[in-house]
C-alpha cells in the first residue's frame, strides 16, 4: 500500500495565533499515524516562487492522509490556521 503525503506551503502572518493551529491539530496527526519528515528549516527557492514555511508529511497510507485532513479534529486546526496564516497544502500518493 502507498503511503500517502502532505505537501504544505504556508506564510505565517501570526507566529503566536499559529501555535493554537498546531497544539490544535496535534491529536489528528496522533489519530492518522502522520510522521513529519519536513517541518519548517533551512530552504532554497530554486524555481518559482517560495512560501516561508515548508512541511512534508507522510501517513501510512494516501487513504489515511486524506482521511486526516477531512477529519473534525483537524478541520478545527484548520479553520484556525486560516486565521494566521496563507498557503497551500495538497495531498498526493507515494510511489508504491
Amino acid at each position: 500500500m502507498a503511503k500517502g503525503y502532505w505537501i504544505g506551503r504556508i506564510d505565517v502572518d501570526d507566529p503566536e495565533g499559529y501555535k493554537d493551529y498546531v497544539a490544535t491539530a496535534k491529536p489528528a496527526y496522533g489519530e492518522y499515524g502522520a510522521v513529519f519528515l519536513v517541518r519548517g528549516g533551512d530552504y532554497e527557492a530554486v524555481e518559482g516562487t517560495a512560501r516561508g514555511r515548508n512541511v512534508v508529511v507522510e501517513f501510512p497510507s494516501y487513504e489515511a492522509a486524506l482521511a486526516c485532513y477531512n477529519s473534525e479534529t483537524y478541520q478545527k486546526a484548520r479553520a484556525i490556521r486560516q486565521k494566521h496564516a496563507r498557503g497551500e497544502i495538497i495531498i498526493v500518493k507515494g510511489a508504491d
